[in-house]
């Protein structure tokens, strides 16, 4: 038997005690879930695998590691996404706008713009100079007993505004009306916020199949009623989405979702809506399961599919950056295949907007194996770990292992862990197979320069056009690959939209239901942070004026 812990590595039980202390610390940390896989024997000796116990089945999620502290002047700023527009200290102005708007200092509680914070003169604890503007606003005093400067007409910042039409968003009585709202599949009951008109809520889908679970999110299969048509359901629920930079990528990840709507390789958006409990993503649903399912049961691709795929893969990568979107969550799981042999990019959630060569970011995320050198070494980046990370997936499809190979299934323990493999990513060379074609292997080492100024498509004064005149490449036709005019090498297995055969049952043979509320959880959400997450795409409401 071995549980999962928090850092997504398995551990042996070896005892009640240890069974009981993984459950202890599953409900001290308030986990969504806990995992526990159990095998039919021990291993033959210490460190090696269970009987039919495979390292594959441990897909390592994307995750973020600690907040970024910003320090100047003695002050300790973190970004902050403001509940109430508030007044900063150096220029006087309103901090508003999408996301995480300015910084607090932890010390002293000073507000202040991110685009101020390079100007400030005053240290930690020093009296900031006074504004003839925030002298005429009124002075409240938070929660905390800290002084904020709020705008007198107390208007609320809409931190989930649509980039298409603004939806209408549900005031504080919609909230205290809690209805209940019943729904078809297995009989769950959960609190429901009142929708609007043209809006969509719980009570216009069925329940069909749980198709996937992540850190943050579990994902159905669902019918929306209107027209009987099968989507995919993102369900999050709000009590883990515990502070300002939670809050900043759930509203990335929706606005991302909007652009990639009408995107022949990524996945679209339907819907968004919300409950008191929980926020829902009603995504198109891709049938032919994702890359890591058909890897596990082909072990390799043929070169000639690998690079269909990595073509596809490079123009949903391209548009986004187009966007100054950095996508910094490529993997096999999120890389899914429809019944025509084509693939879509999914899961947004570890994206990142207003990304380019001049603003940098600096966020250690990502999935331990596809993490580029420059986030390791805490270095500034930009669409540089895309590009690694498509080389990591290219290698992965051509040879059938990951570059990283034997790492987590170690004899000696000391060898199974992140920080290990983070050191092996970062100094060791990668050894190439002889098996794969010279041009195969000279795309994979420019993709995997551990220098991302020298790394392919990331070059100074280079473009997506390095890319595509690779000699890897030659036999693709780009204009007709786009238009999805090109045939891809590999379809699927038919089946309609009910079955679920390209998916892994470990989760379809999930029961359908969420887990019960815990009132005393809800209670404490403040339901004004998700103000405005309502979405109904508008092309869907074009579609049904005309049918």
């Amino acid at each position: 038997m071995k549980w999962i812990d928090d850092e997504g590595d398995p551990c042996m039980l070896t005892s009640d005690a240890e069974l009981k202390e993984a459950i202890r610390l599953y409900q001290i940390n308030k986990e969504p879930f806990i995992a526990i896989h159990v095998f039919n024997g021990a291993p033959s000796d210490p460190g090696m695998l269970c009987p039919g116990e495979d390292f594959k089945m441990y897909r390592r999620g994307a995750k973020r590691w600690n907040k970024k502290f910003y320090y100047l002047k003695g002050h300790n700023f973190l970004a902050r996404r403001f509940n109430k527009n508030a007044l900063c200290a150096y220029c006087g102005d309103r901090i508003w706008g999408l996301g995480q708007q300015g910084y607090k200092c932890n010390a002293c509680k000073l507000l202040i713009h991110k685009r101020c914070a390079p100007s400030v003169d005053f240290y930690c604890g020093e009296v900031p100079p006074t504004h003839e503007v925030v002298r005429q606003r009124p002075v409240t005093v938070s929660s905390a007993g800290t002084e904020e400067m709020l705008v007198s007409d107390g208007i609320q910042n809409n931190a989930f505004v649509s980039s298409g039409r603004e939806m209408g968003r549900g005031g504080a009585s919609e909230h205290k009306n809690k209805q209940l709202a019943k729904v078809e599949g297995d009989g769950v009951v959960i609190p429901q916020i009142p929708v609007k008109s043209e809006q969509v809520g719980l009570e216009h889908f069925k329940l069909l199949r749980v198709i996937g679970r992540g850190s943050y999110a579990k994902v159905f299969q669902v019918e929306y009623k209107p027209t009987s048509k099968i989507y995919a359901m993102k369900v999050i629920k709000k009590e883990i989405i515990t502070d300002e930079e939670d809050i900043d990528w759930v509203q990335t990840e929706k606005h991302v979702f909007e652009i990639a709507s009408n995107h022949p390789f990524l996945v679209g958006l339907h819907s968004c809506f919300q409950t008191p409990s929980r926020l829902f993503f009603v995504i198109e649903f891709i049938n032919g399961g994702d890359l890591m399912y058909h890897m596990q049961r082909q072990c390799r691709l043929h070169e000639d599919h690998a690079k269909f795929y990595a073509a596809e893969i490079c123009i949903a990568m391209n548009f986004l950056h187009e966007r100054q979107i950095v996508y910094r969550d490529l993997k096999l799981d999120n890389v899914l295949m429809d019944l025509e042999g084509h693939i879509k990019l999914t899961d947004y959630g570890m994206c990142k907007e207003g990304i380019s060569e001049t603003n940098l970011t600096s966020t250690f995320c990502g999935t331990p194996n596809y993490i580029a050198p420059e986030i390791l070494r805490n270095e500034r980046y930009s669409f540089s770990v895309d590009w690694w990370a498509l080389g990591v997936l290219m290698f992965e499809m051509v040879s059938g292992r990951s570059p990283w190979e034997g790492i987590g299934s170690s004899n000696n323990p000391d060898q199974n862990t992140e920080e290990y493999l983070f050191q092996v990513i970062l100094t060791k060379p990668i050894r190439y197979p002889r098996s794969i074609s010279v041009k195969a292997s000279n795309i994979l080492q420019r993709f995997l320069n551990k220098d991302p100024t020298e790394r392919l498509g990331c070059a100074p004064n280079s473009n997506f056009a390095d890319i595509q005149n690779q000699p890897f490449f030659a036999s693709i036709d780009w204009v007709a690959l786009e238009q999805k005019r090109v045939q891809p090498p590999y379809r699927p297995e038919e089946t309609d939209d009910y079955n679920l055969i390209h998916f892994d049952p470990t989760f379809t043979n999930e029961k359908v239901c969420f887990t019960p509320d815990d009132p005393e959880v809800i209670r404490a959400i403040d339901q004004s942070e998700f103000d405005g997450f309502e979405y109904l795409n508008p092309l869907l409401i074009k579609t049904a004026e005309t049918v």
